[in-house]
């Protein structure tokens, strides 16, 4: 390893266990092979693939956190001249959070949600106190100091709340600042823009590019979207199954890939083929939407104003039209979906599908269906997929067993699964799996109307072009009118056919894609589109 070497990962191979329960043999299955690369102090190094393809089992390799199941079989880690395969876990420890940080995908789950902000900040603080520990008055002010580096409003504020109490993008902040505390050398983030909306997104980034600048950190960032990778990293490795199939200067890759998965990753999102009729299906009217205030029921509520979520909302959906529905989290998007199918049903103003008022719509059979932004979530954990279905089917009134089982294989058959899906647990499949079972689930209702909220923010690239493609596809042979809630505005301006913009629940601007797209007028519309780096 050389001096100017601050990780070297020469020859990994990562294996899990693949146990076959009709031999009884344990097998082992390698998910990384042969990986090799090096970074130097301050380099900032993209991973991009799609899920499976070794990505956070190459950053978990370098941080030594992988599984007690997983297995290194042969090659050797570097940092700072230190063998990581051969240190005891104490003198892990110590690396961990003094000279390797990481940044987990979800902050939610990462957070401990019992203990305040302060306490979880500091906490590698207490761990690592370095030669001389620090009092308690020195260590509030070091998690005031980070918390204020990250760019967190009210620092003081920020260390007496709860996770739950904080959005997301401060969630975020709160874990880089977490991981920053004890001046790492190395900083490994694991997908950390994921679900976030894309000016949050922009302003992590920014986050991330100006502490790299500010302290010379190095970055090895984990990512399935090229858009992020493009705007943060110098170069990046591409891994497909394990291996690093193509690497080099970010720019040089990413514009003139060599290798065939490379250019699949890097190949444009399906574009919309139907053609909208001139029927509108949904009309909404000056609709004004309310949350309850904690603790209030909902009948209670309606006699209680407060300050609404969604303002005077007004749109139209047309048959065999995809509506886009874009804006920041918190506009209202999800929102107004949640209306439209019942789930919420607090508000002022006038719904219409198919020219009937939407309450008597939702309490007959063509209720729109809702398809959720994280299908592991939605679908229910202790019971298989093919039971799931036939609940779905005996709750639209099919009482034959048979019936059900036929008619749940087949819709499997039709979102593109196999047979054997219907035998499995959610636990069981791929995150492109799921949301294919969830697309299924929903269509078994055989909705005019379908609302996608967020549907492939959580999926790879090669995975959300797949799930697309199978939405595309299904709309246009169902002749289903489709609103498309999204933050990535790439997607949206290739799949919808109208697009709305929404900002702290009022309408900015509405319009034809390309219209929006080419000539946006709002300058909220602008940033968004400025944000997403759309060219």
């Amino acid at each position: 390893m050389s001096m100017d070497e601050l990780l070297r990962v020469s020859h990994l191979n990562v294996s899990f266990p693949d146990d076959d329960p009709y031999d009884g043999i344990e097998e082992r299955d390698t998910v990384v092979r042969e990986l090799s690369f090096t970074m130097k102090p301050g380099d900032i190094l993209g991973v991009v693939g799609e899920s499976g393809s070794g990505k956070s089992m190459t950053a978990l390799s370098v941080i030594r956190l992988l599984k007690k199941s997983a297995r290194v079989d042969s090659g050797q880690i570097l940092f700072q001249g230190k063998d990581l395969l051969s240190l005891s876990e104490e003198e892990l420890c110590d690396l961990r959070g003094l000279g390797i940080s990481m940044i987990f995908q979800e902050p939610m789950t990462s957070l401990n949600p019992v203990l305040r902000i302060e306490s979880q900040v500091s906490e590698a603080l207490r761990l690592h106190p370095g030669k001389e520990p620090l009092s308690t008055e020195e260590i509030h002010q070091k998690v005031r100091k980070v918390l204020e580096d990250v760019g967190l409003p009210d620092p003081e504020g920020v260390c007496r709340m709860y996770p739950h109490e904080l959005s997301g993008g401060m969630r975020q902040r709160v874990m880089i600042a977490a991981a920053l505390i004890t001046d790492p050398s190395l900083l490994i983030a694991d997908e950390p823009t994921t679900a976030l909306d894309v000016l949050i997104q922009e302003q992590i980034l920014d986050l991330l590019k100006e502490i790299h600048e500010r302290t010379g950190v190095a970055i090895l960032f984990i990512s399935h979207d090229l858009h992020v990778i493009r705007r943060l990293c110098d170069r990046v490795l591409v891994m497909y199954q394990g291996q690093i199939v193509e690497e080099g200067e970010t720019k040089e890759v990413l514009d003139h890939p060599q290798h065939e998965y490379t250019k699949t990753l890097v190949a444009r999102i399906p574009r919309v083929a139907t053609v909208p009729g001139d029927t509108p299906v949904l009309e909404m009217e000056d609709v004004t939407i309310y949350y309850p205030p904690r603790g209030a029921s909902s009948g209670l509520f309606r006699k209680v104003k407060v300050e609404p979520y969604v303002y005077g909302a007004s749109l139209k959906l047309y048959q065999n039209e995809i509506l886009g529905i874009v804006g920041g989290s918190g506009s209202g998007k999800s929102t107004i979906g949640k209306v439209l199918t019942g789930l919420h049903g607090i508000y002022d103003g006038t719904i219409r599908l198919f020219g009937q008022p939407l309450e008597k719509v939702l309490a007959g059979n063509e209720r729109p269906q809702m398809i959720f932004q994280d299908p592991y979530s939605a679908l229910n954990p202790s019971h298989t997929i093919g039971w799931t279905l036939m609940e779905t089917l005996r709750s639209k009134g099919t009482r034959s067993r048979e019936k059900q089982q036929e008619m749940a294989l087949q819709m499997l058959e039709e979102v593109g699964l196999s047979e054997a899906i219907f035998h499995r647990y959610p636990r069981d499949l791929s995150g492109g799996q799921r949301q294919r079972c969830c697309i299924g689930q929903a269509l078994l209702y055989d909705p005019k109307i379908l609302i996608a909220d967020e549907p492939v923010s959580a999926l790879d690239v090669t995975v959300s072009s797949q799930v697309l493609e199978l939405l595309l596809k299904l709309q246009k042979q169902r002749h289903m009118s489709m609103i498309f809630v999204s933050h990535d505005m790439n997607i949206v301006r290739l799949i919808c056919h109208r697009v709305i913009v929404l900002d702290h629940g009022r309408i900015v601007e509405e319009g034809p894609s390309e219209e929006i797209f080419a000539h946006p007028s709002h300058a909220y519309t602008k940033k968004l589109i400025e944000a997403a780096m759309l060219e």
